[in-house]
């Protein structure tokens, strides 16, 4: 286990960017995976069971590597030399900048994004119909999630606590993609092929 653990210390040190993009597309892959295995195969009778879809899966993936792993990495190295320090003070700081300017442009990236490798006919139907609500969620979950991180989590622990608390969220962001849009807002009542393809896939 020690030795584990040292390759794993050695791994973040020497490359911290591949390390960190790695472990961030694995948590989105594994959460939405975990609620295609819980809603499609587990919950749901024998007859009623259907196919992990993998193609999801696969977006997910991207999202988590290729998108957000590389913001998340340069955005909280500078933030952290902008604002050293554990001062309530920094703290807010960081906890106002986190929400309030990064927050936003992660959701508009997921949303935008899933629709683009979707196909979707509107790239920005889900983020006009799911952004407030998503956002009030993420203020919620990451305000008082960030405030322990930045106040209390020792800089060595923090890699582990994030991941953990990124996994509780990638879940519920999952499950707020998953939800269907009203019908009525869609352009002459009819649902979008990115919407369809949800209904029919998922629950």
């Amino acid at each position: 286990m020690s030795r584990l653990i040292s390759g794993v210390r050695t791994l973040f040190r020497r490359y911290p960017f591949v390390t960190n993009s790695a472990i961030y597309g694995s948590l989105y892959v594994g959460a939405e995976y975990s609620q295609q295995f819980v809603s499609k195969r587990w919950l749901p009778s024998t007859a009623e069971r259907e196919d992990i879809d993998y193609a999801t899966i696969g977006r997910y993936a991207v999202m988590g590597t290729a998108a957000y792993a590389p913001t998340l990495y340069f955005w909280y190295k500078w933030l952290d030399r902008t604002f050293p320090g554990t001062t309530k003070v920094i703290i807010v700081k960081k906890l106002v900048l986190d929400q309030f300017v990064l927050t936003p442009y992660l959701l508009t990236v997921f949303y935008a994004g899933m629709s683009l490798m979707e196909g979707s006919e509107d790239t920005f139907l889900e983020l006009r119909e799911k952004f407030v609500p998503t956002f009030v969620r993420s203020c919620i979950f990451w305000l008082p999630a960030q405030a322990l991180n930045f106040t209390l989590v020792a800089p060595r622990f923090r890699v582990i606590y994030m991941g953990v608390c990124g996994l509780i969220w990638v879940n519920i962001l999952c499950w707020i993609k998953r939800q269907s849009l009203p019908v009525a807002t869609t352009p002459h009542n009819t649902v979008p092929s990115s919407t369809a393809a949800i209904k029919n896939t998922e629950t």
